[in-house]
């Protein structure tokens, strides 16, 4: 990285300036961080969020995810300090302080019997830090969303001569704030785990309407669930250079099925009809509620299998299977008709030449593609998920010695659903924004 301090040289008050700017960046990135704890605010429009948990997000970063979200044999990304949560064993590999903070945005378009509607979605995304710990080990923690609920869409249809309309709607999701170890056994071997917490509330609505019975109760139930509990996530790399610039890493990972704890409410309310769509009448009683019943939901056992291929800091290549039980999940018993999951991604990176003094020579170009059978079965069909995913990496210059900056972007083009059967076809844009920086924050200088 020596030629990007020769690029740019900046006076020394400068870089005081940029660098008090920069550490006021990550601290206040780190307090707004805390909508993912607290807000539980939905950066998802889909109605297939609807089941489960909602949406999985997947432990990427927009590196990874701009590759088609391979990330179980990534562990050195061109000459920059990476953080990939995919795979703990990575976490061997770290050579400087790394911290990586971001934002998330998507456009939705849903589609259904010829009727199309769009929807917007921004949220800051994650924050994660990485701290080498001498040569054989890494650690790594952070806060990350682990999965986001935001839907609402209803079905007309008929009693006798009477029409009825149902309503779903739902906001929430969990949040999974991690700490994790990875050490290098051997010249060519290490493994990783990391421990995570996950909490975070899914909030769920259900309401039959008589939309043309003025006189009429609607009836609504409006449920609401508070998860937690921890996770364990492992991994292990095995890498092995096979010629004198390239070099191959095959990667596995795994997350045990633990248990997480949930605690229930739900209140079920009658309201009058209204003739006006946007206005709701105040309930007249409650035919029922509780609140704080405990259960346990039993989470999946997931298994991820993956490979590189990189020559140096110039060309990577990989791809990553998956396999996740989730016809296992259960909430306090209830089977809720989850069914297995599985999907594969492809993608990779090529950096013309990182020791260019044209720009466009030092920029990441990334590329990838992914599938995946959703653990969701509507009618007998599965729900597919594709997306073609695009992204860049754009190095910024060194303001003070030992110090390295990068802007990596991601975009994802993907579609979930179909048209057939009824059912609702999303196709999606989601855009991936984060800030890495490198920096030899806790290593001994030898020179001050």
């Amino acid at each position: 990285m020596k030629y990007m301090q020769h690029l740019f040289r900046i006076p020394t008050y400068l870089n005081d300036i940029m660098q008090h700017t920069l550490k006021a960046f990550v601290f206040i990135t780190f307090l707004l961080s805390s909508t993912l704890v607290y807000g539980q605010r939905s950066t998802t429009s889909s109605p297939y969020s609807r089941f489960g948990l909602g949406e999985i997000r997947g432990d990427l970063l927009p590196q990874t995810r701009a590759m088609g979200g391979i990330a179980t044999g990534v562990r050195y990304l061109s000459g920059y300090g990476n953080i990939n949560v995919g795979n703990p064993a990575s976490y061997s590999a770290l050579a400087l302080t790394t911290v990586d903070v971001g934002v998330f945005g998507n456009i939705t378009e849903l589609s259904r019997n010829q009727l199309a509607e769009n929807s917007y979605n921004f949220s800051l995304s994650h924050i994660n830090f990485g701290i080498p710990l001498g040569r054989p080990g890494g650690l790594s923690f952070g806060i990350m969303p682990f999965s986001d609920v935001g839907f609402s869409y209803a079905i007309p249809g008929s009693i006798d001569t009477t029409d009825i309309r149902t309503v779903y709607a739902g906001a929430g999701g969990a949040t999974k704030a991690y700490l994790g170890y990875g050490i290098q056994l051997t010249k060519n071997f290490s493994v990783g785990a990391n421990v995570s917490y996950l909490f975070g509330t899914l909030n769920n609505i259900r309401s039959v309407e008589l939309p043309n019975d003025i006189g009429g109760l609607n009836v609504r139930i409006d449920s609401s669930q508070y998860i937690n509990g921890f996770s364990f996530d492992y991994g292990a790399q095995y890498f092995q250079p096979l010629s004198k610039n390239v070099s191959l890493t095959i990667g596995y990972t795994g997350t045990a099925g633990t248990p997480l704890n949930t605690t229930a409410s739900r209140v079920v309310t009658r309201t009058p009809t209204s003739v006006e769509d946007d206005f709701e009448n105040l309930p007249v009683d409650s035919i029922s509620t509780y609140e704080g019943q405990k259960q346990n939901i039993k989470m999946p056992m997931k298994h991820s299998i993956g490979f590189s291929v990189a020559k140096g800091n110039h060309w990577m290549i990989g791809g990553d299977f998956n396999y996740a039980k989730w016809s296992d999940f259960r909430i306090g018993g209830d089977n809720p008709g989850l069914t297995d999951s599985y999907g594969f991604s492809v993608g990779g990176q090529i950096t013309p030449d990182i020791t260019s003094v044209n720009y466009l020579g030092v920029v990441d170009y990334r590329l990838g593609f992914k599938y995946n059978k959703s653990y969701i079965n509507i009618a007998n069909q599965d729900i597919k998920q594709m997306a073609l995913t695009v992204g860049f990496g754009f190095p910024l210059p060194s303001l003070f010695g030992g110090s390295f900056y990068k802007i990596n972007f991601a975009t994802e083009f993907g579609q979930m659903g179909a048209l057939t059967n009824q059912l609702v076809r999303e196709r999606y844009i989601n855009f991936h924004l984060g800030f890495t920086l490198n920096e030899r924050w806790f290593q001994r200088r030898r020179y001050d």
